[in-house]
């Protein structure tokens, strides 16, 4: 464990709504030292709020996943303050919605830029820390679209894939240093990411030629999410299990229906026998 007398320490990022905030919450709740991390943190009033409301406290930093020098900063930043990192949780990200003929450059860089590269550099940053000390937890939070292909989530899907390939290749090596590789895979969940995906995305994915295409699978999509749909808070609770668990699984599936969707594709559920 770090060496905060106040507990163990756990670095999330993008905590300023959703999951992240929600996570953020249980954590502090759990008695960890909460480091909740945000690329802006002038969005920070919702998630003080909510603490304030929890009746606990969480140490808010500065972080933009897309920047070397930020990620650098900060976690140095606050292994020098408390100790070290004991649990880090990449859950920052960002959806877009479009086929691959209407996705720009820009739109495929940014979205893998946060999906996968901003986790592949957090966890590089965080991770000789954690082996040197023989001890710690990453857990990322992916999606089932990391594990199934969806329409319209072209650069989404490849950059979920690709943090799927990369922490697959890392677990067996990190356990076998005492560091415990997780992966959290949602189905629908209603919080905001979904409507800043769609805000973000529409002049793309609703243009022609698909756009009736489009408007058919969202009418879908919307019914499946209002059916399904897990809830920020739903989705925390999985992240600090796999945390807290004495022996983590390497995949959480967190609903009975997204273990449906990936059934035809996935063996083991909990991805232990990889």
């Amino acid at each position: 464990m770090a060496k905060d007398s106040s507990g163990p320490v756990v670095l999330i990022t993008g905590t300023s709504t959703g999951v992240g905030l929600h996570t953020a919450i249980a954590f502090a709740r759990a008695g960890y030292v909460t480091v909740a991390t945000m690329r802006d943190t002038s969005k920070k009033k919702d998630l003080l709020a909510a603490a304030k409301a929890a009746g606990v406290k969480v140490k808010v930093e500065k972080l933009d996943v897309q920047r070397k020098k930020s990620i650098a900063a900060c976690v140095e930043k606050v292994i020098r303050k408390h100790g070290g990192i004991d649990v880090l949780v990449n859950n920052a990200g960002a959806g877009f919605l479009g086929s691959l003929e209407q996705t720009t450059d820009a739109d495929l860089d940014r979205t893998m830029g946060v999906n996968f590269f901003g986790v592949w550099r957090m966890t590089k940053a965080v991770f000789p820390h954690m082996r040197e000390r023989g001890a710690g937890r990453i857990i990322s939070v992916t999606s089932v679209g990391g594990l199934i292909g969806q329409p319209f989530n072209d650069a989404y899907c490849a950059a979920k894939f690709a943090v799927e390939g990369m922490m697959e290749s890392l677990a067996p090596l990190a356990q076998r240093l005492g560091v415990q590789v997780s992966l959290i895979e949602p189905g629908p969940i209603n919080t905001e990411f979904v409507n800043s995906v769609r805000s973000v995305s529409d002049l793309a994915a609703y243009a022609p030629p698909y756009d009736e295409i489009v408007q058919k699978y969202m009418g879908a999509s919307t019914n499946v999410f209002a059916q399904y749909g897990q809830t920020g808070a739903d989705i925390a609770e999985v992240i600090l299990a796999a945390a807290t668990a004495e022996t983590p699984d390497f995949r959480y599936i967190t609903s009975d229906f997204a273990k449906q969707v990936v059934a035809p594709k996935v063996v083991d559920p909990t991805g232990n026998s990889v």
